[in-house]
């Protein structure tokens, strides 16, 4: 099977809305796909499909609704929810499949679909392919008729019960008493539930990015704009401050001395506590080609292992699955703890963290200073067509870079999964060396890509 893909990304289906692929028609034409694509027994079928909070969600949920109904599924509407809680909820309602209508960290005009199967784990490679394919045919014959027609009804209580799930991750009598938290929910799909978990916990709650109109999920706030949040941190003096993306996937913090904190170093945090308490497994954690390779020495440190995979929090979660792994993540945010989820969560991240705090009795700057990072430098070039790392003059960049960091460093060059950008980063001992092989590489790129 060819795995040339024309749909997917590293993160399901994501594009500028209401044009290719991110259409209400390509939405409809999923729908139909995924639904045939998993109707397997006689029993009545069913999906669950949540969303974030952007003005295009009612165009892309009322697409997969006329989808799904059409190949014979019964659809249950989430409303704005957490990606984790849709995942959760597929298992936990029994879903055949389950949606997420969002994109992730990228600004209100973009919108995406991921696509859980029924044990609430993003789908494999094959399965997305098998969908790719189906898209693309003709489905009129294998779509429900008559009586088998789809049914479409909202679901009551969502937020309750993933707030209740969130408050389950942490021992029975911890409580977040006598802390001060910011919360920035991006304007996404946590507006809701963060900050009442947060305060059903005890925590006193300073809530920002939770007035969302449609178009500013995501917009000077949240995970990847952490400056609203450092700003609130130093007004109201709190104990630390939490930034989820727009669908809440991921998780940035803010410690009490305006230091933010990545999630390698969460990571680092989560499996350090995991180990004292011999909850641990799998000898280690896993994360990504862009961890830094400060964490992959923190680990080696305390006898553990560092694996290492493909970008994207689902490719982890594969070599978590396999190898026996409950803890792992991304440097982005993406922290996934399968003792409790399926996929990354940003909330139970961050509560994890919160535990921490509360049983060492310490400050967040210094739970959450597990490692020195060695210097790194991530930059990106946008191209707009052709493949520019096939380039000549790219390619002997590149090998110069590699050359010139030799034993001393790592140099990664991807391209990205979700936009029309090659990523450039570089780490190593020496600051200045690495800033300089990534400069000289950009600069080779834009020419090309000009």
């Amino acid at each position: 099977m060819s795995t040339k893909r024309k749909y997917f990304g590293t993160d399901g289906i994501r594009g500028y809305a209401n044009r290719s692929p991110m259409t209400a028609e390509t939405a409809m034409k999923v729908g139909m796909a995924a639904g045939v694509a998993f109707k397997q027994g006689n029993h009545r079928h069913r999906v669950v499909v949540g969303k974030d909070t952007r003005l295009s969600g009612y165009m892309i949920e009322n697409a997969l609704v006329a989808g799904f109904t059409a190949a014979g599924m019964d659809v249950f509407q989430l409303g704005p929810v957490p990606t984790p809680a849709v995942a959760m909820l597929t298992r936990s309602m029994r879903a055949d499949i389950g949606v997420m209508i969002s994109a992730s960290h990228n600004a209100y005009h973009d919108n995406g679909i991921k696509l859980f199967g029924p044990d609430g784990f993003k789908l494999s490679d094959e399965i997305e392919l098998e969908i790719e394919r189906l898209i693309d045919e003709d489905l009129t014959p294998q779509l429900a008729g008559g009586p088998d027609i789809g049914r479409a009804s909202r679901v009551d209580g969502v937020d309750d019960r993933y707030i209740e799930f969130a408050k389950r991750t942490l021992p029975r009598n911890l409580s977040l008493s006598g802390l001060r938290v910011v919360i920035d929910c991006a304007n996404g799909a946590a507006y809701k539930v963060a900050p009442k978990v947060l305060w059903e916990l005890g925590a006193e709650v300073v809530e920002i990015g939770t007035s969302p109109n449609g178009t500013n999920i995501n917009s000077e706030c949240g995970s990847t704009s952490t400056g609203a949040l450092v700003r609130k941190v130093n007004e109201v003096r709190a104990d630390i401050g939490i930034a989820l993306d727009g669908d809440a996937d991921r998780v940035i913090i803010v410690d009490e001395k305006s230091n933010v904190v990545d999630g390698d170093q969460l990571m680092a945090l989560v499996a350090g506590s995991y180990r004292k308490k011999e909850l641990l497994t799998g000898g280690g954690i896993v994360a990504t080609i862009m961890s830094n390779l400060g964490l992959e020495r923190c680990m080696q440190a305390q006898g553990l292992n560092l694996a290492r995979t493909a970008v994207g929090d689902r490719y982890v979660v594969e070599h978590m699955r396999k190898h026996g792994y409950n803890v792992g993540g991304e440097q982005s945010g993406h922290i996934v703890m399968s003792d409790h989820s399926t996929t990354g969560d940003g909330l139970v991240a961050a509560l994890q963290v919160l535990a921490v705090v509360q049983e060492s009795d310490k400050q967040v700057s210094e739970v959450c200073n597990c490692f020195t990072p060695v210097p790194q430098v991530l930059k990106n070039v946008r191209y707009s067509e052709g493949e520019p790392l096939k380039d000549k003059a790219v390619v002997a960049s590149i090998d110069d870079g590699r050359h010139r960091l030799a034993n001393q460093g790592r140099l990664v060059i991807r391209k990205s999964g979700t936009e029309p950008l090659i990523r450039v980063m570089a780490e190593g001992d020496d600051a200045g060396l690495v800033r300089n092989v990534v400069d000289d590489i950009c600069d080779t790129l834009r020419k090309v890509a000009a």
